[in-house]
């Protein structure tokens, strides 16, 4: 088993997520007592949220480096950042180290194309949702047509991410806004939405709504733990 190393703390919410599916995955599959072997480097959210604001992105990739670097050190075979929006330095980031990245557009673009989707709704922070560094990544290297909701929608989607969910709020009258802006951009041709900030999946689940949901973190989860037992 190789030693997965987890960047988290965007938030912490969302990592310990990530810890628990990682670790279930494994059980599952070996068995008996097994765990996974697994550094976690956590960062200081409020810093990194301050900064993507004021849209200092090089110190953001500063940061995550010096993380990326001491899981290395700390005998990791590679590594994941456990946010969507700052897969934006994910370049950078990577680019410190010698052990390889497991992309979470990459994780989530190869189980569309597994499920045969060409076409996928997006939810996320404005970041993920306007930019194109994610978009783009499953439109070139996977040839996925992305929608993304209104202006109007956006600031709705980003709001709760920051000021609910990354807090651990999760709230039933947003959880009715997100089913909305789910219905309309599948009823816009979406044949599933991709669930873009690690946080989303606390708040809307396959439950809630018709629509086909791909919950990135569990996506990017289960890819390591495969990636793992190679």
């Amino acid at each position: 088993m190789q030693t997965i190393g987890l960047i988290g703390g965007m938030s912490w919410e969302s990592t310990a997520s990530y810890y628990q599916l990682i670790n279930q995955s494994i059980k599952q599959q070996l068995g008996g007592l097994h765990s996974a072997k697994l550094v976690l480097v956590s960062v200081d959210f409020a810093e990194i949220e301050a900064l993507q604001h004021q849209g200092n992105w090089q110190k953001t990739a500063d940061i995550l480096s010096t993380a990326a670097k001491s899981l290395e050190a700390a005998g990791a075979d590679f590594f994941l950042i456990c946010t969507n929006t700052m897969h934006k330095v994910a370049s950078q980031v990577s680019d410190a180290v010698k052990i390889p990245l497991l992309h979470i557009a990459d994780a989530t673009g190869a189980q569309l194309v597994s499920d045969n989707l060409n076409t996928i709704g997006l939810l996320g922070t404005k970041f993920t949702m306007q930019q194109g560094f994610y978009k783009d990544r499953l439109t070139d290297k996977f040839s996925i047509n992305v929608l993304v909701p209104t202006d109007d929608e956006q600031e709705i989607i980003h709001s709760v991410i920051y000021q609910e969910l990354c807090l651990g709020i999760v709230d039933d009258s947003s959880r009715e806004q997100y089913v909305e802006i789910i219905q309309n951009l599948t009823q816009r041709g979406a044949q599933g939405i991709i669930l873009g900030c690690t946080e989303i999946g606390l708040l809307v689940e396959k439950s809630h709504t018709k629509s086909t949901l791909y919950d990135t973190t569990v996506i990017h989860a289960l890819a390591a733990v495969e990636k793992a037992l190679k």
